[in-house]
C-alpha cells in the first residue's frame, strides 16, 4: 500500500508566525526519504496554511508525485493548469472548518464537476475526488470522468469504538464498489499510526494519505522517522 504524505501543518507552524521556517519544501524531501510514495498539499482559499510559492517549488522538487488538493474554483483550476502537479484531489471547503469536514456531494453538483475534471485532465493533470463512502458518491465520480477517488475515512475515526466496525463495512462496500468502476481507490482523513491498521485490511484501497499524525510524530522524532515508522504500519 501506497503512503501519501500530506505536508500542511508543517506551513501551520511557519504562518503562526509569518516567518521562513519550517520549510515545507524540506519536510516533502525527509518524507520521501523516509519512504513516502507521494506529497500532498491542500492550497485553501483563505491560505491558512500552503501558499502559491510552496506549490511551485514542491512541482520542481519532488521526485515522487505531487497531490495538490483544491477546491474547484476558477482560481483553483486556473492555477492547477499552470503549475501542472502530477495528481488534483477536489475537496469541499468551507471558510470556518479546521480541517475538510466531510466529502464532495458529486451527486448534486456532478454538471460543473465533470466541466472541472475534463479541463484539468485535458491540461495533462489526474484526476481524485475526496467522497464520503457511499456508493452512490462512488457511481457519480467514475461518470464525471474521474479515474481516482479518495474515501472519506473521517466517520470512521470519530466513530465511538462499538461502530468502528459498521464504518469499516460501509468503506469496504464503497472501495469494492470503487474498483468495479475501475477507479483507482484511495482513503485518507485522521488516520492515525494506531487506527490505521483495519483500513489497510481493505485490500481494494491502494493508498493512504495521512497527514497531522506524521507531522505530530515528526515533531517528537523528526519527519524522515516519522514516515518510515508509518510506511511500517502500512506495509507490515
Amino acid at each position: 500500500m501506497r503512503l501519501g504524505v500530506n505536508i500542511d501543518h508543517v506551513a501551520t507552524v511557519r504562518e503562526a508566525r509569518k516567518t521562513r521556517e519550517p520549510e515545507p519544501i524540506a519536510a516533502a524531501v525527509l518524507a520521501e526519504l523516509g519512504g513516502a510514495d507521494g506529497i500532498t498539499v491542500h492550497l485553501r482559499s483563505d491560505r491558512r496554511h500552503i501558499q502559491e510559492r510552496d506549490v511551485e517549488l514542491l512541482q520542481q522538487v519532488v521526485s515522487t508525485r505531487l497531490n495538490l488538493e483544491m477546491a474547484s474554483t476558477r482560481e483553483m483550476v486556473e492555477f492547477a493548469t499552470r503549475v501542472k502537479p502530477h495528481q488534483v484531489t477536489l475537496v469541499p471547503e468551507r471558510s470556518n472548518e479546521l480541517t475538510t469536514t466531510g466529502g464532495l456531494d458529486v451527486v448534486r453538483h456532478a454538471v460543473s464537476l465533470k466541466k472541472v475534471v475534463t479541463r484539468l485532465q485535458r491540461a495533462g493533470i489526474g484526476v481524485s475526488l475526496f467522497i464520503d463512502p457511499d456508493r452512490p458518491q462512488v457511481k457519480c465520480a467514475a461518470s464525471v470522468g474521474a479515474t481516482v477517488v479518495e474515501i472519506n475515512t473521517g466517520p470512521y475515526v470519530a466513530a465511538p469504538a462499538d461502530r468502528q466496525p459498521m464504518q469499516i463495512q460501509r468503506l469496504a462496500r464503497a472501495a469494492k464498489a470503487a474498483a468495479r468502476h475501475r477507479l483507482d481507490v484511495l482513503a485518507g482523513h485522521g488516520l492515525t499510526y494506531l487506527n490505521v491498521g483495519p483500513i489497510v485490511e481493505i485490500r481494494e484501497i491502494v493508498e493512504l494519505n495521512i497527514g497531522h499524525s506524521i507531522v505530530a510524530r515528526a515533531v517528537m522524532v523528526g519527519m524522515e522517522r516519522a514516515v518510515s515508522e508509518m510506511v511500517d504500519a502500512l506495509r507490515g
